[in-house]
């Protein structure tokens, strides 16, 4: 296990970091030409850094690659008629701990938000916290600001849905699954980032790989997982409704308003997705290093 230094003196911090084997493979049946674009591989930062890392398509197509308005790295590819298998597989070292907590931090009020923040405090397609506003004033109005409303509205997000595939669409909205009470982990998001935003507090959508280090592996196959990071004091923090407990190894791959604005795969036609698989988990034993 790798190590990392941070500071100096007294107030060095040091953890040691861990390799992870993410990636993905989606299978699509086209019966014409199909432009598609995929958003699939990791977003680098100060604390995960990838390596090795590797994109395809067969049959062999060509690629382009581009950052969209968020700064995601997008491919744009177009699937041929009859079978495609687009693969991505990389090495990610991230940091042998949990996102950071701290209870003290507190709101910042609008007027205080930078430029660029604001948009985050806003509605958008499935995050309509104009609709969840007077639910969410009702809840969660009379809570202290800061760091603690933010924890008490993934508690209550997460102990009021039930996780279920199959219980939600690609058209359900956060309104729709709090009054249903099912969804998968971006409906958890979802929520509460309609209640976040309803209470003048940003967020935003945020989705990746998610390994099960150092906690129970969950009963169902790896897929994507989803959070969300909200905006307290002067940066973002990470808040997962799904899980509801910090954890290791988050692999950023996009971030935006909303699902709508990082979807996986967006495709200008109907091709048929035969599969999808997801990859992340720790690899102790590296061929290549």
């Amino acid at each position: 296990m790798n190590s990392r230094h941070y500071g100096t003196g007294a107030e060095q911090l040091t953890w040691g970091t861990r390799l992870l084997r993410v990636g993905c493979a989606f299978t699509y049946r086209a019966e014409v030409p199909t432009p598609a674009v995929f958003l699939v591989r990791p977003l680098w930062s100060a604390d995960v850094r990838v390596s090795q890392e590797h994109l395809d398509v067969k049959p062999d197509v060509s690629m382009r690659h581009y950052l969209d308005l968020y700064g995601n790295r997008n491919t744009r590819v177009v699937l041929p008629p009859g079978l495609s298998t687009v693969h991505y597989n990389a090495w990610v070292d991230v940091p042998d701990r949990t996102e950071d907590v701290d209870e003290s931090v507190p709101e910042t009020l609008p007027d205080g938000l930078p430029d660029d923040v604001l948009m985050y405090t806003l509605p958008s397609r499935y995050c309509v916290s104009d609709v969840l506003g007077d639910e969410a004033w009702s809840r969660f109005g009379a809570h202290p600001p800061g760091y603690g409303r933010v924890r008490e509205i993934c508690r209550h997000v997460h102990e009021s849905l039930n996780f279920g595939y199959g219980t939600s669409t690609a058209l359900s909205t956060a309104a729709d699954v709090n009054a249903a009470g099912f969804g998968v982990c971006r409906d958890f998001t979802h929520l509460a980032i309609s209640f976040c935003r309803a209470l003048n507090i940003p967020a935003r959508y945020v989705f990746g790989y998610l390994p099960d280090l150092d906690v129970a592996p969950g009963d169902a196959e790896m897929d994507f997982a989803a959070w969300m990071e909200v905006w307290l004091g002067d940066r973002w923090w990470t808040f997962d409704p799904r899980n509801n407990q910090p954890r290791k190894g988050r692999v950023v791959i996009g971030r935006g308003r909303d699902a709508a604005d990082v979807a996986m795969v967006t495709t200008y036609g109907g091709p048929q997705l035969e599969s999808m698989v997801v990859q992340a988990e720790e690899d102790l034993a590296p061929t290549w290093r």
